[in-house]
């Protein structure tokens, strides 16, 4: 009690129940895109390794016709693989859809959401995510904080400007750096500027440091 009296006892913030679980159905949606994702990447191996041929995601993806298996059909045991993994991605795509529908549905969308939408490389989804993952604003004390508190600025510890080791890199919410992330990701694909940006700082330095730089 003292120490809270003091002000010198950081207070954690507990999320509002009535919205956690809406919350963390959208952090299932997440986690079913990542397993979509990793057979993607798997299908997409099998098919490059044993036909010479690269398929696009979007064409995995597609629900109203297979695009796979004609690249396939040289061989019944790779035609079997592609099957199985074609009908895994297409029953996580109908679960990430109906998911989707269903959070649109259900979550009380805040003043914030309709700014958010207006961002390059933010869609319904990040602008959720963002949104939930967020909370009120007013529990920062500042935009560095909310940064911080996204895993947005570096952790290194400088003495005499020599670097002495690094902090916690997993302080922070790892959801709203995945939706930020995806946000640079999308915001050279849509908006000139932000493409003009990116192409001069990927000139200068890494092409991931050019993509953080877009956050």
């Amino acid at each position: 009690m003292d120490l809270l009296r003091l002000g010198i006892l950081p207070e954690g913030y507990i999320y509002p129940k009535e919205e956690r679980a809406i919350r963390d159905l959208l952090r299932k949606r997440s986690h079913l895109v990542k397993l979509r994702t990793s057979l993607i990447v798997s299908l997409q191996g099998i098919i490059a390794r044993n036909c010479g041929v690269r398929l696009r995601s979007g064409d995995i993806k597609v629900l109203s016709e297979d695009r796979v298996s004609p690249s396939l059909e040289i061989n019944e045991d790779l035609l079997l693989s592609g099957r199985v993994s074609k009908e895994a991605i297409d029953f996580l795509t109908v679960q990430i859809r109906e998911i989707e529908r269903f959070v649109l549905s259900r979550v009380r969308l805040k003043d914030g959401y309709k700014r958010l939408l207006g961002l390059h490389g933010v869609g319904k989804v990040l602008a959720l995510t963002i949104m939930l993952e967020t909370g009120p604003t007013s529990r920062f004390a500042g935009v560095g904080n909310y940064a911080s508190y996204c895993r947005k600025v570096p952790t290194r510890w400088k003495s005499n400007e020599k670097a002495k080791g690094h902090g916690n890199r997993k302080n922070g919410n790892r959801y709203l750096a995945w939706a930020f992330s995806e946000a640079a990701e999308f915001a050279p694909r849509y908006d000139r500027r932000a493409r003009a940006y990116y192409d001069r700082k990927r000139q200068k330095t890494h092409p991931m440091v050019a993509r953080n730089a877009l956050l």
